[in-house]
């Protein structure tokens, strides 16, 4: 079946959006690129403006899950009908669109992970997991294989012409913080269209490609738990977590008794069903002694934390140095937060972060990304919370 280009439309937005990805790609017209498509209106978006731009693109989506028991499922990415959405797109762009059974490796590498981050009293973010193995390693790797000379996403976020990592322009819609652990080398192949251009604009561009995904709803949940019911997941795959024990105050006394701690995180309020005349908020979970260790408010301020794997993005040698020596840093400690002052100190293959001021809540399983304070769109890398000091 011959396949007809998508027809451009004149519009100071759409040329605008061509000459971004041009500059984004940064390779001459007729490379080949492939774009990693969700099935999203973002991804469309990129792998439309690459081949409206010039390069030879090719789509390639993953199949991450079951797609059988998600097709009914809204509100996440990669399920059955995302994957339908990426192959009709791709077929009215008029570009090869493969599709990729990486359910195992998702599965071995993502889900297992997020259930056992659980366990551990962890609060996990799969985002990150994701990136960090399926997408912008195994995914990656093929697109070399294709002959690809670059692989583009739908990300929020900017490669500077130097190479960094950089926040996206529109800060409400930036994902750097899921992006903290992509590694240089992984950098220098991957291109992010979308760095400059607001979500609206995004979606305007759609409509103007003709492009039926541009009313399409952003995803919402974590795309392999059903209506965001994690804990059901959980269950079914570490059973154990749903063994009963203690609900602590942090003064000592026992209030009242758990169902598991894998129904808890770290400043959740709701569903203690404990009582003493005052809020509480999981303040610590114990998964050795399986407490819920719960508290007032101001329990949750946290004044430093450790970091664990930990990747590097800014120049290494000169950071390190820095840092030895207490070097100064933004922290941010949750996607919807901003970066906070604090401080990087590294000693004995340790990295610490203290705060100039105690932030609430911050979780061990969440990541910590770092930003430059000179130049405070720029990452300088980050890692995952190992443990917590309290700022009490």
């Amino acid at each position: 079946m011959e396949v007809c280009p998508v027809p451009l439309m004149a519009s100071a937005d759409l040329d605008a959006a061509l000459d971004a990805t041009r500059k984004s790609v940064g390779l001459p017209q007729g490379a080949r690129v492939v774009a990693a498509m969700s099935g999203g209106v973002d991804s469309t978006v990129v792998a439309a403006l690459l081949h409206a731009a010039g390069y030879e693109t090719i789509g390639v989506t993953l199949q991450l899950y079951d797609h059988g028991a998600a097709l009914k499922k809204t509100g996440a990415c990669c399920a059955g009908q995302d994957i339908h959405d990426a192959r009709m797109a791709a077929e009215k762009i008029g570009i090869p669109h493969y599709v990729l059974d990486y359910e195992s490796r998702f599965r071995e590498q993502v889900i297992e992970e997020f259930a056992d981050s659980y366990l551990r009293g962890e609060t996990p973010v799969p985002c990150i997991r994701c990136n960090q193995s399926v997408k912008f390693h195994d995914l990656l790797q093929v697109a070399k294989d294709l002959g690809a000379e670059a692989m583009a996403t739908g990300h929020y976020v900017e490669r500077s012409a130097e190479g960094h990592l950089r926040r996206a322009a529109d800060t409400a819609r930036d994902q750097s913080y899921f992006l903290f652990a992509t590694t240089r080398e992984q950098l220098d192949f991957l291109r992010f269209p979308l760095a400059g251009i607001p979500k609206p604009q995004v979606r305007d561009i759609a409509r103007q490609l003709g492009l039926s995904i541009a009313a399409k709803p952003d995803s919402q949940d974590i795309c392999f738990v059903p209506e965001g019911k994690y804990v059901n997941l959980i269950d079914k795959l570490r059973p154990q977590g749903r063994e009963a024990g203690d609900i602590r105050h942090i003064d000592g006394r026992v209030l009242g008794r758990h169902e598991g701690i894998t129904g808890y995180t770290i400043g959740q309020r709701r569903g203690l069903n404990v009582a003493v005349g005052e809020p509480l908020f999981v303040t610590r979970i114990d998964p050795d002694a399986r407490e819920i260790v719960v508290g007032p408010r101001e329990a949750l301020l946290t004044r430093g934390l450790s970091l664990k794997e930990i990747n590097w993005l800014g120049d290494e040698p000169d950071l390190i140095d820095a840092a030895r020596a207490n070097r100064p840093v933004l922290a941010r400690v949750r996607s919807t937060r901003p970066p906070v002052p604090a401080r990087l100190i590294l000693a004995d293959d340790t990295a610490q972060i203290v705060f100039d001021a105690p932030e609430e809540g911050v979780a061990p399983g969440q990541a910590c990304v770092l930003y430059d304070p000179a130049d405070e769109g720029r990452v300088l890398g980050g890692g995952f919370i190992a443990s917590t000091i309290s700022a009490a």
